[in-house]
């Protein structure tokens, strides 16, 4: 099995001298030709003591009891028939000192068991990779301790196979004009494009103009139709990285450790990890018409100094796969909406600025004349106070309580309409553009994680009781019962979860409590009169300390609740990653602005019947202006906080410490190796950068920044203005971290944003109805309303505060709650906000008839606001087709061009089959005369390939693949022989 393995490896496993000369740039072969797609990095761990041949026989014996066998002991004698067979002496050489390391790592340095066991896996591996036709090539010396490099190539067939198992579109030699407007749309659009000119990035455009190429999914059987200029470019290099690693998915190592796929491996530790490298170094050296595609990517994209340019969507697509270019597109399409919300904010902020010194409440509130005598807010220790010092709360509550709030909270929920529907035209667009429509999802493997319990499964069936033959594949997948301990751990974590979050929001409501109660009773009457500024910014700064702590732990439980549900594939894993993740920190940072908005001061109770908190101290309650201001304060900081901390703070703070530790490593080993000193490769300085995670951290930060904008943005209106502010920055930031920062991420098909759009849409929906309940209950807009058209005797606002406050009687006080040293003499009556009956009233301190009223009224605005807004949502969306009409036509149009080229080309091909039928009648009409009721073949119905040994098998059995027929198969050329027709389409099973 070893010599099978070595003669196999001899023919494509290459050793690189990695001489500066031949391969300086780091993206090539040894032989300056050959393209490096996908690199597999490991390390070899050696000791430097020489085992005894005892502990090297225990060795040799436990590694075939876990390979079955199928590996003997190896040794020079194994090599010897490998070196330099087929190969020209200057890689026989190399290809030898590839043998002495892979198969016979035992004779002057000893390796552990399981490192053995390593080396066994990969050996296997990777004759499967050669085996699936991939090109291998590793260095030819091999470093004590530190990371070693394999390196993939895809030579020209097997990317040509693979293209056309994947289905991937590409361009034919077919254009065809896109449909330019007419008479006035045409000016304006000139006229936009000349506007937008100085906002373009200076990318070199691939559309070429109004021209389009047709695109079809490839096929070998008509590479005429392609415009295949050169093999080398034909695929770029992201798709011949996906193209490598779907072949790397799928390779089984059958015989070592019966497992699929290289990230089964990687999390087996075999491997430490694979990745496509970049296109060579982000910073621009030389002349910028020389720019690769990473350069432009970092100087036209990634840096802050392009913000004000759109983002070269296309190219981010084209480097990193359609994935991630539709993030990028998403948030740029978000952050552009942004700037009419902030617009219409700005506008209802100046309108609440413009209207303060004529607002007659808060100027009734600031009238020291009335002398509203209101109720201690504390027991004993606190006094009697007079409304006109909340005059600063009152005036500060007006800039975001005003009628135009209203009118803002209804403009943003239509917004968030409007948002999704903008976003599914541009995602059609962009599928369209990209080729994206009608592609099928990829078929996906199991997880390693799932494959793991899985095999533990069979093997506990296998041990407890011995079953028959027919009962042995009855293990197919697992079921509920198996998953049921990990779906019990989720639903107890996830409760335990929200009782945390409570407890952290009614721990600072209980710091609130104690530290108000505390400042009252101080002396000093500086600190008396600024005990609630105090305590709502200091309580506020907690709350945001204790969300960003909870989020990173959140995080990290989700991950681990969702890996204990075993999902199968990782598209499971990533949507029930993604709702455990959205439903924590959801509730993590709205649970203290929901106190707020809904909850507190409606469980305070009354002057002389309070509810108390541990027996001692009494429930908060809402400032004089009302809760509106509070949840505006306590909205701004936790979002302004998140954005600047979590955001932009973590995501450059955290990855620079990171890249700064591995980078004090790497000086350390480079010290105890000076001898090796040589310029950095490509794939050692993409193996420096951190490994790309996903997108869920980032599609969830912003997930998160829209709940802000939409759900209160009824209590704070510069919400919309503060989110285009991070997001401009954002953008840059994330897209630096992509550039500069992360290895090339696979480039991942996508047709849509997935989840997420469910959970934009879900948000966007629930923010009409808490939007309706913030203006009906936590602003004064109702009560107002209520007041103006029903107990107003001029009509106007006049008397509404006088209104809203109701009276008590201090003789009612409880022992001990009276103030002990009043400084305002004799007072007998004194007011708190809230409708209830006089103390002189038969029903004493029973809510009133305005009380009934006001609550009549809100409930009715709530029902009236939802409807009203869920109807135009319904219009907007109607209105608004989710298909551009322009791409429903480009789309017939180009089904009809490729209907007009399929048919043309089986004409041609009828018309060359019967020339030849012709031609040869004419030359030998005994031996090829037509028979009575015998007709030509068709071509495309009947043909198949010719009669022959089929792929794969060596002879008969299997029947080959049929296809249409082509010009090769009709050539004057001489068939291929049987030996290259299979290694062209030799492909690893699953």
């Amino acid at each position: 099995m070893h010599i099978f393995y070595s003669l196999l490896m001899s023919s494509q496993v290459v050793g690189s001298t990695s001489n500066p000369q031949v391969s300086g740039v780091g993206l090539y072969f040894c032989d300056g030709q050959r393209k490096v797609d996908y690199v597999l990095v490991f390390h070899q761990r050696r000791h430097g003591s020489i085992r005894s041949p005892a502990t090297t026989s225990v060795s040799q014996d436990r590694l075939s009891i876990v390979s079955n066998g199928n590996f003997p002991p190896t040794g020079a004698s194994d090599v010897a028939p490998a070196r330099g067979d087929g190969i020209p002496g200057g890689e026989a050489a190399s290809v030898g000192e590839v043998f002495i390391e892979l198969g016979a790592a035992g004779e002057n340095e000893s390796t552990e068991p399981a490192e053995h066991e390593m080396h066994l896996i990969r050996q296997e591996f990777e004759a499967n990779l050669i085996e699936a036709g991939l090109e291998i090539e590793r260095d030819r010396e091999l470093k004590a301790h530190g990371p070693s490099f394999t390196r993939l190539h895809a030579p020209w067939p097997v990317l040509c196979r693979e293209a056309e198992f994947l289905k991937i579109k590409v361009p034919t030699k077919t254009s065809y004009e896109l449909k330019e407007e007419s008479g006035f749309g045409s000016s304006m659009s000139t006229v936009w494009r000349k506007l937008n000119q100085p906002f373009q990035p200076k990318v070199s455009h691939q559309d070429h103009g109004r021209t389009k190429f047709l695109s079809h999914c490839f096929s070998r059987d008509k590479l005429h139709l392609y415009n295949i200029t050169s093999k080398d470019t034909f695929f770029d290099n992201a798709t011949r990285g996906r193209i490598v690693y779907e072949i790397l998915r799928r390779t089984v190592c059958a015989r070592t450790c019966q497992t699929i796929g290289i990230s089964t491996l990687i999390a087996k530790g075999v491997y430490d990890a694979a990745f496509p490298i970049h296109d060579g170094d982000y910073k621009v050296i030389g002349h910028l018409e020389e720019r690769n595609d990473r350069q432009v990517l970092h100087e036209e994209w990634a840096k802050y100094s392009a913000f004000y340019k759109y983002q070269p969507i296309d190219l981010v697509r084209k480097y990193f796969g359609e994935k991630i270019g539709l993030y990028f597109a998403w948030l740029g399409v978000y952050t552009q909406l942004l700037i009419p919300a902030s617009i219409v904010g700005i506008i209802v902020f100046g309108y609440g600025v413009a209207t303060v010194d004529t607002n007659i409440p808060s100027l009734e509130m600031c009238d020291e004349r009335l002398n509203f005598t209101m109720c201690p807010l504390c027991d004993g220790a606190c006094d009697f106070w007079h409304l006109s010092t909340a005059c600063g709360t009152a005036r500060a509550s007006h800039l975001f309580d005003n009628p135009a709030t209203v009118f803002f909270a209804i403009f943003m929920s239509l917004w968030a309409v409007l948002f999704l529907e903008h976003w599914k035209r541009r995602q059609i667009s962009l599928s369209f553009s990209w080729d994206l429509t009608g592609i099928e999802e990829d078929e996906e493997h199991p997880r390693p994680r799932y494959e793991t319990i899985l095999l533990q499964k069979r093997q506990r069936k296998q041990k407890n009781k011995k079953k028959k033959k027919k009962n042995e594949s009855a293990i197919e997948k697992l079921t509920w019962k198996d998953r049921l301990p990990g779906y019990f751990i989720n639903v107890s974590s996830i409760l335990f979860m929200f009782g945390l979050t409570f407890s952290a929001v009614f721990g600072v409501i209980i710091y609130r409590i104690t530290v108000s109660a505390l400042m009252a009773m101080s002396p000093d009457p500086e600190t008396k009169s600024n005990v609630r500024v105090t305590v709502t910014a200091t309580a506020v700064i907690i709350n945001l300390v204790v969300i960003l702590i909870l989020d990173e732990i959140y995080g990290a439980v989700a991950l681990w609740l969702t890996e204990l549900e075993i999902p199968k594939t990782e598209t499971n894993f990533e949507e029930r990653l993604i709702l455990k993740a959205f439903l924590l920190k959801f509730m993590n940072a709205y649970a203290p602005i929901f106190y707020v908005a809904f909850f507190k001061g409606r469980f305070a109770g009354r002057p002389g019947n309070y509810v108390y908190v541990f027996n001692d101290y009494r429930m908060e309650e809402c400032a004089p202006g009302g809760c509106l201001i509070e949840l505006c304060i306590q909205l701004s900081i936790i979002m302004l906080g998140k954005q600047l901390i979590q955001n932009n703070i973590f995501e450059i703070g955290i990855p620079k410490l990171k890249k700064l530790v591995r980078a004090l490593k790497e000086k350390e080993s480079a010290q105890t190796e000076k001898e090796e000193e040589r310029p950095p490769q490509q794939w050692n300085l993409d193996y420096a950068l951190a490994p790309f995670e996903g997108l869920t951290p980032e599609y969830m930060e912003m997930i998160i920044q829209f709940g802000f904008v939409s759900l209160f943005v009824a209590s704070f209106p510069l919400a919309p203005l503060f989110a285009l502010l991070n997001n401009v920055i954002e953008i840059r930031l994330d897209a630096k971290k992509f550039v500069t920062e992360l290895r090339r991420p696979v480039a991942v098909r996508a047709k849509d944003i997935g989840i997420w759009y469910n959970i934009l849409s879900g948000m966007g929906k629930f923010s009409v109805i808490i939007n309706a309940f913030v203006i009906s209950f936590t602003s004064d807009f109702i009560p107002r309303l209520v007041y103006q058209y029903m107990y107003s005797q001029t009509g106007t606002m006049h008397g509404f505060i006088d209104h809203t406050l109701s009276y008590f009687n201090v003789s009612n006080f409880k022992t001990g709650t009276a103030p002990h040293n009043s400084e305002h003499g004799d007072i007998t009556v004194c007011r708190y906000k809230d409708y209830r009956e006089p103390p002189w009233s038969a029903d004493a301190y029973h809510f009133s008839k305005q009380y009934w009223c006001v609550l009549a009224a809100r409930l009715a605005f709530v029902i009236l606001f939802q409807n009203l807004v869920m109807f135009l949502s319904l219009v907007v969306a109607w209105v608004i087709p989710d298909i551009p009409k322009t791409i429903v036509e480009q789309l017939k149009r180009e089904k009809k061009l490729l209907v007009d080229v399929f048919l043309q080309e089986e004409k041609d091909k009828f018309q060359l089959i019967q020339s030849l039928f012709a031609k040869d009648a004419n030359l030998q009409p005994s031996s090829h005369m037509l028979q009575p009721g015998q007709t030509i073949p068709i071509p495309g119905r009947y043909s198949t390939l010719p009669s022959g040994p089929t792929s794969g098998d060596g002879g008969g059995g299997t029947r080959a693949r049929c296809r249409a027929a082509s010009f090769s198969q009709f050539s004057r050329k001489a068939p291929p022989s049987p030996r290259n027709e299979n290694e062209n389409s030799r492909h690893t099973a699953v």
